[in-house]
């Protein structure tokens, strides 16, 4: 897990993160990049360093999508053992905070699996149309 903070969500600030994974990740390794769709991401000085660094692809995700939901999951983790049980006086103590959880996580981490089969996520999709889609709705 690579990972910045920033005080705002600029176009500059996304591409020097694009800059820091360009330093981490090692050459020659193709970088895919799944990002939501904040115009940030799609912004003039975005799309320039993309097409000066042809090793990275963007993928945008459209919302509840289950490769963004895989992320939400990873934020979750963050907030429960990392968030909730803080007591921040100051940005850059936050900041200490999420560097810290990013050092423990690449220390530790574990993949997330998909608990459930294809067939079972429509099926329960199914039920659940069906059950909203009656009278009393």
């Amino acid at each position: 897990m690579i990972g910045k903070t920033s005080a705002r969500h600029a176009a500059v600030d996304f591409k020097e993160f694009l800059d820091e994974i360009d330093r981490q990740v090692e050459p020659g390794l193709a970088v895919h990049l799944i990002c939501d769709n904040l115009s940030t991401h799609k912004a003039p000085v975005v799309k320039k360093w993309l097409l000066e660094h042809p090793r990275f692809e963007m993928h945008f995700t459209p919302t509840y999508s289950s490769w963004l939901n895989q992320v939400e999951r990873w934020f979750a983790e963050l907030q429960r053992r990392r968030l909730d049980r803080g007591v921040f006086c100051s940005t850059d103590e936050l900041t200490l905070a999420l560097e810290q959880w990013l050092k423990f996580w690449n220390a530790n981490a574990k993949p997330f699996k998909w608990t459930k089969t294809a067939d079972q996520i429509i099926d329960a999709i199914g039920r659940y149309c069906a059950r909203v889609s009656g009278p009393g709705h």
